[in-house]
């Protein structure tokens, strides 16, 4: 890397692909959690222009090797090609690029940034006066072997029951911005083509929970990203039972595993996911600058 030029993007809309595909490429069961094309797909429900403003890509001689994610204007989700997460050229290189607001990839002041395990970049964001910051909890689910059975009815959603599955999202999180509408977006997005929205039902046929899962290719883990339960529903173990679910999908989806993170702060949702047959892996620590 030492005598390539790092040029950093913003790809804009028709960008969009190459960095989703850099991102499967990079998905492998022996690399920590890292963003997923599925963290792009769910961010497509903002639409294509949107997303687009909001990502970034460092490339060499044409192959992209990074990408970054805005998650929120002043937090950015950022992965690089396995093979150079130790490089230090790319290191500082990323380290300059975040520290100048004139490159357009963070603002001045507090910022988070979160990077796998295992990345240089965290030692040298470090030494450059960084902080580290929350503690998230990634856990794993084999799919090497069927998945048990969940004891929900579990349906795909579609235009039909669109409204269903955004209904029981609005009330999981509180939300109102995950309309009908924005599911539409969500779905005519192109990485939702390797992806499922689920709904779970109970015995009475309400819709209890749900969850959104995205494949990376077959052999590639895949992402759950939401998970939720209906606020009427809570604590009779829907949310262990949609997470079973979820593995079951991708495992028809060709996926090796299924991903999930959570802060580790939410020991309820970790001891949801465990429950479901998710093993956790080695805590990964944000990174924060502070001025």
């Amino acid at each position: 890397m030492r005598d390539m030029k790092i040029v950093l993007n913003e790809p804009g809309v028709d960008g969009l692909t190459g960095a989703v595909d850099a991102l499967c490429v990079w998905q492998d069961d022996s690399t920590p959690l890292q963003l997923h094309p599925g963290d792009l797909g769910w961010a497509w429900a903002l639409g294509a222009v949107r997303l687009a403003a909001a990502v970034r890509t460092w490339s060499v001689d044409g192959r992209i090797i990074a990408v970054g994610y805005l998650d929120g204007p002043d937090v950015l989700r950022l992965t690089t090609a396995p093979d150079l997460r130790q490089d230090g050229n790319l290191a500082r290189r990323l380290l300059a690029d975040l520290n100048d607001p004139e490159r357009g990839v963070l603002p001045p002041g507090k910022v988070g940034l979160e990077i796998p395990n295992g990345a240089l970049l965290r030692e040298v964001l470090l030494e450059a006066g960084w902080n580290l910051d929350e503690p998230w909890t990634p856990l794993r689910h084999d799919l090497s072997e069927p998945v048990k059975d969940s004891g929900l009815r579990i349906e795909v959603a579609g235009p039909e029951t669109a409204g269903l599955r955004t209904a029981v999202h609005r009330s999981a999180f509180g939300s109102p911005r995950f309309t009908e509408e924005v599911w539409h977006v969500l779905a005519a997005g192109p990485v939702y083509a390797d992806a499922r929205c689920l709904i779970g039902y109970d015995d009475q046929d309400n819709a209890v929970a749900a969850a959104t899962v995205w494949s990376a290719g077959p052999g590639k883990p895949g992402l759950l990203e939401p998970v939720g339960v209906h606020a009427d529903h809570r604590g009779r173990g829907y949310g262990t039972a949609i997470s079973v679910a979820a593995a079951a999908a991708l495992r028809e989806l060709g996926a090796s595993s299924a991903l999930v993170s959570t802060p580790s702060s939410n020991a309820a949702a970790v001891a949801t996911y465990r429950a479901a047959g998710y093993e956790p892996s080695s805590e990964r620590l944000d990174v924060s600058r502070t001025a």
